[in-house]
């Protein structure tokens, strides 16, 4: 199966759900994408490092941009979850997750503003593990 990540930034939440697609399902091909393309997040590709997924070479790209078509796509964000165009053939389910750099922008320093990296990438990574196989036929 083809599956595709959609966020409206393609720099963090989706970036991770590719990670972890290809990580833990290698069986099926995962690419994300973006409403718009806001760029790469390092901490989410410092977090991602952590647990042992390198999304460093992993590009921030638009919908336009990345190669379908997709058997499933995936919305990680309301916002894109509530905007997605329909893409012929591709099933659409919304696993919604909160946004990592709107939970950081408070923090009082860099460990702190890594927290909520840390604990949305856990749960996208208990998702992608748990949930989505039975989405995968």
């Amino acid at each position: 199966m083809r599956v595709l990540f959609l966020c409206t930034g393609n720099s963090c939440r989706s970036q991770m759900a590719e990670g972890w697609g290809r990580a833990l399902l290698p069986e099926h091909t995962f690419a994300s994408a973006g409403l718009v393309a806001h760029g790469l997040n390092q901490r989410a590709v410092q977090v991602m490092g952590e647990a042992g997924v390198d999304i460093a070479g992993h590009a921030s790209q638009t919908l336009a941009e990345v190669e379908g078509p997709f058997d499933l796509v995936v919305t990680v964000c309301d916002h894109a979850a509530e905007t997605c165009p329909v893409l012929p053939g591709a099933r659409t389910i919304h696993a919604g997750f909160p946004d990592p750099p709107k939970l950081a922008a408070d923090a009082a320093s860099e460990a702190e503003a890594l927290i909520p990296f840390r604990e949305v990438r856990d749960r996208i990574r208990a998702f992608v593990a748990d949930e989505l196989p039975a989405h995968l036929g």
